[in-house]
């Protein structure tokens, strides 16, 4: 285990992956606390914060493992970098495409490409490149500022067939450009008033991952600030929380001309949330690593230095209890387990659902907690 890790950081990563399985694994779609779910469409909830917080993070870590490794650079660093957003980006596909029905995989025809792990390997793999092939951090804000301006650009001045984008689900850059490359059948699909529709726009789409690597940079940031010496901890903190506000501002500001949208990763919403990132990272900071209260987030530490694993096994045993059955049964294991041990007691409720997903949650702390006793840290 790595003696230099910042504890702050695991627990902020930690916290996040607590609330992506959360958020990820109700009792029932059919009840769930408006918090817990997606906004619409242009709007944000509690629940649009967290895939960014992680790839914020992302991008702090990068920092944390190639800042020093990047003096000494040959081609190995970069082939590493290239292997792991590989490996993130095959096992979000093998989850996509994994079902228990031989010969266990979907039909590639119809498989959805783009998904969570996979924007996270591209975006790894784009800034952590970058990072390590530039060292003077005015490159990162220059384009971080070129992401930002020209998606906002081409989401709101390029014309769709003639007309203004409108922003809708459909009329938009980032749609369009998502069916052409990716095909309506290798695109999300999502469950709106009429039914089920096929790939009419993909929240985790290609055009809409370009902004995405901006709030890694976010991130990148951060975790410089981080690993300066000649910083004391409370300037650390103190510049943290000014960073936020200020983010936050501009993402206010800008979103009453670029909504916030988390599904089209408008600019504003990487703005908005990369503030809050910074003040959500700022008190934990605070309160950890210069004032030392550490007991409190133990458990969230332990998720946090097993993230990508952890949340891998979430999504592979949150897919398999949705398809297995249990034995003489017509429920499903998660249908079964929900029912038998809430709903039945205490109804099929807001509250039932969420106590559900909490157990899972604690389940998770668990594994996680029995990884790091046994030493165990799975590098993805």
């Amino acid at each position: 285990m790595n003696k230099q890790r910042i504890l702050s950081v695991d627990i902020f990563r930690g916290l996040t992956i607590a609330f992506m399985i959360l958020v990820n694994t109700p009792g029932t779609w059919s009840h769930v606390y408006p918090p817990l779910e997606h906004a619409p469409w242009h709007g944000i909830t509690p629940t649009d914060l967290i895939f960014p917080f992680f790839l914020f993070i992302v991008g702090t870590s990068i920092v944390l493992a190639y800042k020093n490794k990047r003096q000494y650079i040959d081609h190995r660093l970069y082939l590493k970098i290239i292997k792991r957003s590989f490996k993130i980006i095959l096992i979000g596909l093998l989850l996509a495409a994994f079902t228990y029905k031989f010969p266990f995989i979907k039909d590639l025809s119809h498989l959805r490409l783009p998904g969570v792990l996979q924007r996270i390997g591209l975006v790894f793999l784009v800034v952590a490149t970058f990072f390590v092939a530039v060292k003077d951090w005015r490159w990162y804000v220059l384009l971080s500022v070129v992401l930002l301006g020209g998606y906002w650009y081409g989401m709101t001045q390029i014309k769709i067939d003639g007309q203004k984008p409108q922003l809708t689900k459909t009329h938009n850059l980032a749609s369009v450009i998502d069916r052409k490359i990716l095909t309506e059948k290798h695109m999300w699909r999502h469950y709106e008033a009429q039914g089920y529709v096929q790939g009419d726009y993909d929240p985790e789409g290609l055009f809409s991952t370009l902004p995405a690597m901006a709030t890694a940079f976010l991130g990148i940031f951060l975790g410089l600030i981080l690993m300066d010496p000649r910083m004391s901890p409370y300037a650390k903190t103190i510049l943290f929380v000014l960073t936020g506000i200020v983010l936050f501002l501009l993402g206010w500001w800008w979103s009453r001309y670029f909504p916030l949208n988390k599904r089209l990763w408008t600019s504003s919403y990487v703005l908005y949330t990369g503030g809050l990132a910074y003040l959500t990272f700022a008190a934990i900071y605070f309160v950890v690593d210069v004032l030392n209260y550490k007991k409190w987030a133990e458990i969230f530490k332990y998720l946090g230095m097993n993230a990508i694993a952890i949340f891998t096994l979430s999504v592979f045993i949150t897919k398999s209890f949705y398809l297995l059955h249990m034995p003489g049964s017509k429920s499903t294991i998660h249908g079964w387990l929900y029912h038998h041990l809430f709903a039945d007691y205490l109804g099929n409720t807001e509250f039932s659902s969420m106590l559900y997903a909490l157990s899972v949650v604690v389940f998770y702390i668990f594994v996680a907690w029995w990884l790091y006793r046994k030493k165990i840290f799975i590098k993805v």
